[in-house]
């Protein structure tokens, strides 16, 4: 008897199996704290910061390749590399400015996420929905193992889908959209450059450099023991990390495109958070435009929130030598854990609080434009150490983008720094 073909799986197929670390990272980037900058872009600015997301693609994909690279090639996340091979002095900098920026975004996320579900179920007030969310959140990330929580990280992706709709149900004139699109517009202004400084800030943070090396870590420690990197896994990872950032920046195109379309040209050009960019649209653009947006928020809040806890949780666990993963069960891992429970209590109170979810977002930016230069430069040194990659250390075009990241990051912490203490 004829032994059965076994049948090849098609090449999407094969194609999503490949994506992982790379697209949740990248998806994760599009947080609704993030939201609530392209919304506020494109309300007050139009179409006109449309080019902005050509710009930050090929940036981020070079900074988060090379901390994928990091992460595959040494079996070891940032915090653990800078650990081993840096002054101590130069870690516990970056957890000092890292901690409470991530922590504010923590908070930032489920305040956004529980007023947007308030919008769509008025009934239960938005604090209500806020604290559901955070202990299921708790829950799921404590007790699923780490293959469940990476496939459900990855489909949770899909969610960003929705706001690649939102526009084809208005009509948007789109030779303006090509126009703004390759033809940059820049207005030397406060107003102008500090939506600027937000856009990079949001899409370059350092939390997701700590991710990406650590999931790129995680993922190759699952894999056969005796494997060995070569330049075939380098690339899929390479796929994987592009596909991620190209996706992120893709969503920032379509949310600015959304309000720039939608709300600018109506005359509403204050957004300071989610849900008035999703009240916003109901009226204007229609129920189902608001609902996508709304779900997209949720769907987005609930990617990026695992990511920023789980972000902290390994940094201080590389730190400190604790015994941590997400494919440890809890009582193997508690401190890993906890961090974890802490991070998401202390978002949680913040907002028991009455913090001002954007009040924190500045200084969010602020703690991220000081630290980012710095790790950077960091990454950039270890990604072209010998000692530490071997023979996959960083190509002409990888440190060519890397060092223009750099000198962004660095002109734009120093232009945020300068807008926020002179007040001009």
């Amino acid at each position: 008897m004829p032994a059965k073909k076994t049948k090849k799986p098609s090449k999407l197929k094969r194609f999503f199996k490949i994506l992982g670390p790379g697209l949740v990272t990248g998806a994760s980037d599009d947080d609704p704290s993030g939201i609530a900058t392209y919304s506020q872009a494109g309300a007050q600015f139009g179409l006109g910061t449309l080019w902005t997301a050509l710009i930050t693609f090929p940036l981020m994909a070079a900074i988060q390749e090379m901390c994928a690279r990091v992460g595959l090639v040494t079996s070891k996340g940032l915090t653990s590399n800078i650990r081993n091979n840096y002054p101590k002095g130069i870690l516990y900098l970056m957890i000092l400015f890292t901690f409470p920026a991530v922590i504010l975004n923590i908070s930032a996320n489920l305040a956004g996420m529980g007023a947007v579900a308030n919008l769509i179920l008025p009934s239960i007030p938005s604090f209500g929905f806020t604290v559901a969310i955070t202990f299921i959140l708790m829950i799921l990330i404590i007790y699923l193992p780490y293959k469940k929580i990476a496939s459900i990280l990855k489909y949770l992706c899909l969610f960003l889908l929705l706001y690649l709709i939102v526009p084809f149900l208005t009509k948007p004139d789109w030779g303006e959209i090509i126009k703004h699109t390759f033809i940059p517009t820049i207005s030397f202004d406060k107003n102008f450059i500090s939506i600027l400084v937000a856009i990079l800030g949001t899409t370059i943070s350092p939390y997701l450099f700590f991710w990406q090396a650590t999931m790129e870590a995680e993922d190759i420690k699952h894999k056969k023991s005796n494997l060995i990197v070569d330049k075939r896994m380098i690339k899929k990872m390479d796929l994987d990390v592009n596909f991620g950032m190209l996706f992120s920046n893709l969503v920032m195109y379509f949310i600015i495109l959304t309000t720039g379309t939608v709300l600018f040209q109506d005359g509403v050009n204050e957004i300071t958070t989610v849900e008035q960019a999703a009240g916003a649209l109901e009226p204007l653009a229609g129920k189902l435009s608001y609902l996508l947006f709304s779900l997209g928020v949720l769907g987005t809040g609930l990617l990026a929130v695992p990511v920023l806890t789980g972000c902290l949780s390994y940094m201080l666990s590389e730190t400190f030598n604790w015994n941590g993963g997400l494919d440890k069960k809890y009582y193997q891992a508690k401190p890993f854990y906890w961090v974890i429970i802490i991070s998401l209590l202390i978002g949680l109170a913040m907002n028991l609080m009455g913090m001002n979810p954007i009040k924190a977002l500045i200084y969010t930016a602020i703690l991220y434009g000081i630290s980012s230069p710095v790790l950077i430069g960091v990454i950039l040194h270890i990604s072209n150490n010998k000692k530490i990659m071997g023979e996959f250390t960083n190509g002409k075009w990888s440190n060519i983008l890397g060092v223009i990241t750099l000198l962004l990051m660095t002109v734009s912490a120093a232009v945020l720094l300068y807008f926020e203490f002179t007040g001009n």
